[in-house]
């Protein structure tokens, strides 16, 4: 049996019921049987401040970072609020980098998919992890590009994936899990 890489997921949206975290569950559903996604929950996250970090950090703060570090690989599926990166998920940034020198992200490959109701599909967002993720030693996937435009119409009224954008999930995931592969080396 070949290696199983373990990907932590993380939804830039907190709403239960978002595009981007239906999007992450339905990557999930389509993912080749080398990879297993699982969501990492963010919204619980205080705001990052060293005066709180250290020896004692918050519960949640290690609770992160030790499911960042168990993982092989990370997926980033986020909107864009305001031409960026939604607050929930910068912070969870911030948290998983720190302390200093002891970022959980760094070595680990990953992918960035972006979407939004509006036709630029989450550009700014995107670029945004992007330059957090080159900061931080994450080698991101660079092809198929992923900023989904018109992303209300992916799902139906039961929430199940359209056949319009199914073809180009599949891409993505299948490129992703080889990305993976060639990335994720003695993980």
């Amino acid at each position: 049996m070949s290696k199983v890489y373990t990907v932590a997921v993380l939804v830039g949206s907190l709403r239960k019921a978002s595009i981007n975290r239906k999007l992450a569950l339905a990557l999930s559903d389509l993912a080749p049987e080398s990879l297993k996604l699982d969501i990492i929950e963010i919204g619980d996250l205080p705001l990052y401040n060293e005066d709180i970090d250290g020896p004692s950090a918050p519960a949640p703060y290690e609770r992160f970072r030790e499911q960042l570090k168990a993982a092989d690989a990370l997926l980033f599926v986020s909107p864009e609020y305001n031409r960026s990166i939604p607050a929930p998920l910068k912070n969870a940034i911030d948290v998983g980098s720190r302390p200093y020198g002891q970022s959980a992200f760094s070595g680990k490959p990953g992918a960035v998919l972006t979407a939004s109701p509006g036709a630029m599909g989450g550009f700014g967002a995107n670029h945004h992890i992007r330059q957090c993720m080159v900061f931080l030693d994450v080698p991101l996937m660079q092809q198929p590009e992923a900023y989904l435009g018109g992303a209300a119409s992916f799902f139906d009224e039961q929430g199940q994936l359209s056949d319009g954008i199914r073809p180009f999930l599949q891409k993505f995931i299948d490129a992703y899990a080889g990305w993976v592969g060639r990335h994720a080396g003695g993980r």
